[in-house]
C-alpha cells in the first residue's frame, strides 16, 4: 500500500499573509487542494492523510468534501514542529501499515509535483528503503560569506537539491523517528526528515525531481504558480480536452 502524508501544519509566516500559505486561494482554489489532487489522481496512491494546522482542520474537511478528494481517509492535527507533525502522521496510519508499505511525505505548499516524480519516489523507496526527490544544481554556486558577498566557488556537481516527496518504507521511517527520539534529536533538527537522516548518519537515495517542483515560499512563487495554473487551463481549452490539473 502507498500512503501520501500531506503536511499542512505550517503557519507560513514568511509569506506575511493572513492565513497559512497552503490555504491561500489561486484562481479560487486553495493551494493545498491543488497539491492533494495530484495524489488523488495518481493510480499508485491508495490513501491520503493530511496533517493540518489545528485551526483549519474543520475547513480542511470541508475542502475534502467540496472537491471530492475521496482518497483522503483522515485529517490529523499538526505537531509543535515539522518533526512532530511527521510523527503525528505516522501514528495516524500505523495500524494499517506493513513494514514494506510506502509512505510519501509531501508539503501541502508544493503543488507543482508531478505523477512521474511520485512514481519514481515509490519505485526507489521500494528498492532502497528511502528516496528523496532530487535535482542537480544548475546555477553557478558560491559561498555565502556574510550575506553580502562570496569569495569561493563551490563545485555544483558535488551538490544535489533535495525536495519532496520524501518516500520511505513504513518500517524504515517508523524506526528512524523512534531512534531519533531516543537520541533527543527531534527538538534539535529542523525542518525536514532528510535533515534528521543526515544528523543520524543515514544514506539518502535520489529519486526523480525537476526544477519546476518548487515549494511555494514567497509571494513571487505564488505568482509563478498562478501563471502555471493559467497555462494549464489554456492548454486544455485549446485542445478541447478535459484533463486533470497535472
Amino acid at each position: 500500500m502507498n500512503v501520501a502524508i500531506i503536511l499542512a501544519g505550517g503557519s507560513g509566516t514568511r509569506m506575511n499573509m493572513e492565513k497559512p500559505k497552503q490555504f491561500i486561494e489561486v484562481m479560487g482554489k486553495p493551494i493545498v487542494v491543488y497539491t492533494v489532487e495530484v495524489f488523488q489522481s495518481h493510480p499508485e496512491i491508495d490513501e491520503i492523510e493530511i496533517v493540518c494546522v489545528e485551526e483549519y482542520m474543520d475547513y480542511m474537511e470541508e475542502l475534502v468534501e467540496k472537491y471530492g478528494l475521496t482518497k483522503v481517509r483522515r485529517i490529523v492535527k499538526g505537531g509543535a514542529n515539522f518533526q512532530y507533525s511527521v510523527i503525528n502522521g505516522i501514528a495516524g496510519i500505523r495500524e494499517k501499515m506493513c513494514s514494506e508499505d510506502i509512505v510519501l511525505v509531501h508539503y501541502a505548499a508544493s503543488p507543482f509535483v508531478s505523477g512521474e516524480i511520485i512514481s519514481d519516489g515509490i519505485r526507489v523507496a521500494g528498492k532502497k528503503g528511502n528516496a528523496a526527490s532530487a535535482t542537480p544544481c544548475f546555477l553557478l554556486m558560491g559561498t555565502n560569506d556574510d550575506g553580502r558577498k562570496s569569495t569561493k566557488w563551490v563545485d555544483r556537481d558535488k551538490l544535489m537539491q533535495l525536495n519532496s516527496p520524501q518516500c520511505f518504507q513504513f518500517g524504515y521511517i517508523e524506526q528512524l523517528y523512534e531512534k531519533a527520539g531516543k537520541r533527543h534529536l527531534l527538538d534539535k533538527v529542523e525542518p525536514h526528515t532528510t535533515s534528521l537522516m543526515y544528523a543520524m548518519g543515514e544514506t539518502i537515495y535520489f529519486s526523480k525531481g525537476n526544477q519546476t517542483n518548487i515549494k511555494i515560499t514567497t509571494k513571487e512563487d505564488l505568482e509563478l504558480f498562478e501563471g502555471y495554473v493559467l497555462m494549464k487551463q489554456e492548454k486544455c481549452r485549446l485542445t478541447h480536452v478535459t484533463v486533470p490539473f497535472f
